[in-house]
């Protein structure tokens, strides 16, 4: 069985406490849509802390790394050039070069991450739950997996905490 049902809220209360609810009961979160961000939303939902943080430290790593390889093989082998007899390989002259490449990487290579993650390109199409949550409406989407949940309960859950609107999609998979 996979009944698959959204939600529409006014606002940001009854949101937080039916995603809870909801999840408390064994129902799979798909998402929820909100028009800014909700305080407490990913505990409600359930959520991991995200790992976007460990991506762009090391892309700012790989950054540092490769500038820094860069500018030791330039000038150190590719094209030594003895200016002054000062050293070939000058560490603190690549530092700042060195700092801002790291930091250029690492700012780059995580808004690329994101915007691959999300699916959020230049030709994708927005896909909205329900009209308005851009706007002034919360919207939950929710997931009945499990055959042992009685049929109406998700239904009782969504009006009792004040849904505005209830939409149910059957057998449909949302990638």
């Amino acid at each position: 069985m996979n009944r698959k049902l959204t939600g529409v809220f006014a606002n940001e209360r009854e949101i937080l406490a039916v995603t809870a609810d909801c999840r408390e009961q064994g129902y799979e979160i798909v998402d929820v849509y909100t028009p800014y961000p909700v305080h407490g939303i990913d505990r409600a939902m359930g959520l991991s802390p995200s790992r976007i943080t460990f991506v762009c430290f090391a892309l700012t790593l790989l950054g540092a790394t490769l500038k820094l390889w860069f500018q030791t093989w330039t000038s150190a082998v590719s094209w030594p050039v003895n200016i002054g007899g000062k050293p070939l390989h000058s560490l603190p002259a690549f530092v700042p070069v060195t700092f801002e490449a790291a930091i250029l990487c690492g700012a780059l290579g995580t808004v690329l991450v994101l915007l691959i993650r999300s699916g959020l390109f230049p030709w994708s199409k927005p896909r909205l739950p329900a009209p308005g949550v851009t706007d002034d409406r919360f919207v939950l989407a929710i997931r009945q997996t499990n055959p042992d949940l009685p049929p109406d309960l998700a239904e009782r859950l969504l009006r009792d905490h004040g849904a505005i609107e209830i939409r149910e999609d059957r057998g449909e998979e949302e990638s």
